[in-house]
């Protein structure tokens, strides 16, 4: 497996692996429009750092993105998503994926990765076995708009 830093140039290539996972397998509507604006808008932030995962075909396995976050005494990278082919999960890619950009952001200056998760039983195995915790000082608050 080849990982390089993922550009704007890699949008089209990823936008099948995105599509495919969220509507596939989280029930989204993703289209070719949305997802496109979705991840160009991360890759375009101030701070942006995301790797694309590449077989020895060339072709795109999946990819992860985020940024950097400043904070008063630290620097935090958030990670946005993690997707990887349907057709190339449960081989430890997502596992090695995610340690790849852990020693990258951490080798880039960041103390932590923090990350919002869905949480069910897929999300708390795949976090929980690469160390992720539960914050305890934090909780996800919302206001929807009906």
């Amino acid at each position: 497996m080849n990982i390089s830093e993922m550009t704007l140039e890699d949008v089209s290539a990823v936008l099948p692996l995105y599509i495919d996972w969220y509507n596939g397998r989280e029930g989204g509507c993703w289209t070719e429009e949305t997802a496109g604006k979705r991840i160009r808008q991360v890759l375009t932030m101030e701070g942006s750092y995301s790797l694309l995962m590449r077989g020895e075909d060339g072709e795109p396995v999946g990819f992860v993105m985020g940024y950097f976050k400043q904070y008063d005494d630290i620097v935090g990278y958030t990670l946005e998503e993690i997707v990887i082919a349907a057709k190339h999960q449960h081989r430890g890619l997502g596992s090695a994926l995610l340690k790849e950009v852990e020693n990258r952001a951490r080798e880039k200056g960041a103390s932590c990765v923090e990350l919002q998760a869905v949480k069910d039983e897929l999300h708390e195995r795949y976090y929980g076995k690469a160390g992720y915790r539960d914050a305890s000082n934090f909780v996800m608050k919302v206001k929807w708009f009906t």
